[in-house]
């Protein structure tokens, strides 16, 4: 997968620039402020950018819109932002977009190296990946669709909490120690019943969890 990082800390910037390198993935930039990040995008389109929120020159929301910026000017890259702030506004622009290949992520997660590692495969592949606590602060935030998720059996409610916490089909799968093709049953059932119709434009997973945390709120 080829990479593009920008990080004004050239300490973790590093550090994600090594790990990546040694699960075989390809820096192909590693830059320290927003403006340097849309000028190598300019010259190499990656696969994926991870992007820190707060960069030079104020330190306020230059990263966070660089990647609004790429999710509208680069549709195919897809976008992980990291970040020790949750910025509810931009957050809420990511998530709700309709579309896939975007996450966010708190920056204490990134010692999860497991984690983070398949944060960044299932972004790249169109997915999402957002952690929790962004999530749970944007619900303050949304009066969205909660009708439904009281219809939920306990087995759908628990595929459907194991969803709010990020986990894949796969992982879903062994917490609960059935099959996948099981695991995919309940989610097609948990989509009918909160009226999360195929085809609308949307992704389907990110409305179930708002729906969830919403219900849980």
């Amino acid at each position: 997968m080829r990479i593009a990082i920008a990080e004004d800390s050239t300490l973790l910037r590093e550090g994600i620039v090594q790990l990546l390198g040694a699960e075989g993935h390809e820096v192909v930039a590693s830059v320290a402020d927003a403006d340097a990040l849309m000028s190598a995008l300019a010259l190499e389109e990656p696969d994926l950018v991870i992007v820190d929120v707060r960069m030079p020159p104020d330190f306020v929301d230059e990263g966070i819109r660089a990647a609004l910026r790429i999710r509208r000017e680069h549709p195919s890259v897809a976008v992980l932002v990291l970040s020790q702030h949750v910025e509810r506004r931009y957050a809420s622009e990511l998530l709700l977009d309709g579309r896939g290949g975007v996450g966010y992520l708190l920056k204490d997660r990134v010692s999860d190296i497991a984690g983070f590692l398949d944060a960044i495969v299932r972004v790249a592949e169109g997915g999402v990946a957002f952690d929790p606590e962004v999530i749970r602060r944007l619900i303050a935030d949304r009066s969205g669709p909660d009708q439904g998720v009281g219809d939920l059996s306990d087995r759908e409610s628990a595929v459907l909490e194991l969803m709010a916490e990020g986990h894949s089909n796969a992982a879903i799968a062994e917490r609960l120690f059935v099959s996948q093709s099981g695991v995919e049953k309940h989610i097609n059932t948990i989509f009918t019943k909160l009226g999360l119709a195929a085809g609308s434009g949307v992704n389907r997973r990110v409305l179930a969890v708002l729906a969830h945390l919403d219900h849980a709120d």
